[in-house]
């Protein structure tokens, strides 16, 4: 692959603004033109290129707007070779100059061997790296060692609206043939280390309303005689979590998967300077003092985070009103063995014991808005095997086995439907800054990453079935 090339597609992508989140016309327009500079790029390297008409999203004020293509792309078809299906979105999250980007986030700008741009990382780096893997072996014509699919859409930012749907409906067509399914969406631990990642967290997230009326009231006039709701909400809302971390629905940890030996050793293996990531992370102190302490409760023990609340008065300056009805919103990060529906009812029960408590006359619902499962893989699978072989390979060590404390559902979508193995081979650095301000890949990942794709599809040719 020509590195310059490679800079100048990725420059390209990263000018479409394939901003996904805000449903706006203009913006849908990109998108269907970012996803047509992909599947030409697939046609040119001789794949064949089905773009998926997936209709359109219903939006809550009514609106329709159409959903831009799902691309399915497939390149050689030999049985004696291993199938390999590459997944990406190239749509991204909203960015503005003047929220705080150093450059422009629609022109991708390098300083320091740092290539700055909305995407660059998320997803349309990554994406572009496995497409050069590919042209590095169409540029020395040479036959592909593996057969390969890709599965790329353009609505992950906005929840993949109707990428499950397909996936179901393409099981016994284009999924029928694919061995191992490989997602690059994520990040290494550290800078400079590389990584294969093999669970992530599972999420419930939870809206719990205390109503007394719908208008709000004067706390001149009302206040002393009332049950305040937001009294009420933040009672219940301090019964969750202590000051440790820990959380105080009873029952929540007994799921929990137990901690094997072979396990903790995995993360003691781990290379993460703490202080770093503190000072890197711009926090004063963690809950917990060790390294395995730290990686157990971001990927292996669930966490409860309380996010905001609705029907609060949050602007500058001072009203003294009683809100007559208040929304506090929290969710459960869950890990293997928990599942959404027992966590449910667990959280509902706690909440409704603590709310009988204050004997208010407030009412209180409780409401699961989200529930996705947790994902893991099983590492000894043979595309993991290829994996940090490619890696030792191209870096000259052996990478970090890391789990992910997020939620990415196309991982446990296709394990779930398609049920073959799904691996998460990242190559971006933790500090990128996926949908944050100032968004970046390192050219040094960008390039060794496309090597690194080249590598494992030998290793994987090499391996066989």
């Amino acid at each position: 692959m020509d590195p310059k090339l490679g800079r100048m597609i990725l420059k390209e992508w990263v000018a479409v603004e394939s901003d996904s989140v805000q449903p706006v016309p203009h913006l849908r327009q990109e998108l269907f033109r970012m996803m047509a500079l992909a599947a030409d790029k697939l046609r040119c390297l001789g794949a064949s290129v089905d773009p998926v008409d997936t209709g359109f999203q219903q939006l809550p004020d009514g609106q329709t707007l159409p959903i831009p293509p799902i691309i399915l792309a497939e390149l050689g078809n030999d049985p004696k070779k291993p199938t390999v299906c590459f997944y990406g979105h190239l749509d991204v999250q909203p960015a503005r100059q003047e929220d705080g980007w150093l450059t422009d986030p629609y022109t991708l700008t390098e300083v320091d061997g740092k290539l700055y741009g909305r995407g660059a990382t998320d997803n349309k780096g990554p994406v572009l790296a496995w497409i050069n893997a590919v042209s590095a072996f169409r540029a020395l014509e040479e036959d592909l060692p593996v057969n390969i699919k890709f599965i790329i859409e353009g609505m992950e930012e906005a929840g993949s609206v109707a990428l499950e749907e397909l996936v179901r409906k393409e099981k016994d067509r284009f999924f029928s043939s694919v061995d191992y399914i490989v997602i690059s969406d994520n990040l290494w631990i550290n800078q400079g280390k590389p990584a294969l990642t093999y669970g992530t967290r599972g999420n419930s997230y939870f809206r719990v309303e205390v109503k007394c009326r719908d208008q709000d009231f004067h706390s001149g006039t009302f206040g002393g005689i009332l049950h305040e709701p937001m009294a009420d909400l933040v009672a219940l809302l301090g019964s969750l979590v202590d000051s440790s971390g820990h959380i105080l629905i009873p029952g929540i940890y007994d799921q929990v998967a137990p901690l094997t030996e072979e396990e903790r050793k995995m993360y003691k293996a781990i290379d993460l300077d703490l202080e770093e990531y503190r000072h890197s992370s711009h926090v004063k102190k963690f809950l917990f003092d060790t390294k395995e302490e730290i990686l157990m409760h971001l990927w292996r023990y669930p966490s409860l985070s309380i996010h905001g609340i609705e029907g609060a008065f949050d602007e500058p300056g001072a009203k003294t009103v009683i809100p007559g009805r208040v929304i506090g919103k929290f969710s459960i990060r869950l890990v293997p063995h928990m599942n959404t529906s027992v966590v449910e009812k667990q959280v509902k029960q706690h909440l409704e014991h603590i709310f009988s408590k204050r004997n208010s006359s407030n009412q209180m619902t409780v409401s699961m808005t989200l529930g996705l499962q947790p994902w893991m893989a099983n590492i000894k699978d043979n595309q993991y095997l290829a994996a940090k072989r490619a890696i030792k390979t191209v870096f000259g060590t052996e990478p970090d086995m890391t789990r992910d404390g997020s939620t990415i559902p196309i991982a446990r979508i296709f394990q779930d439907i398609i049920q073959k193995s799904v691996m998460m081979l990242p190559l971006g650095a933790v500090d990128d800054g996926e949908h944050s301000q100032n968004e970046k890949i390192n050219r040094w990942n960008y390039i060794e990453g496309s090597k690194l794709f080249a590598a494992f599809f030998l290793e994987m040719a090499k391996l066989r079935l």
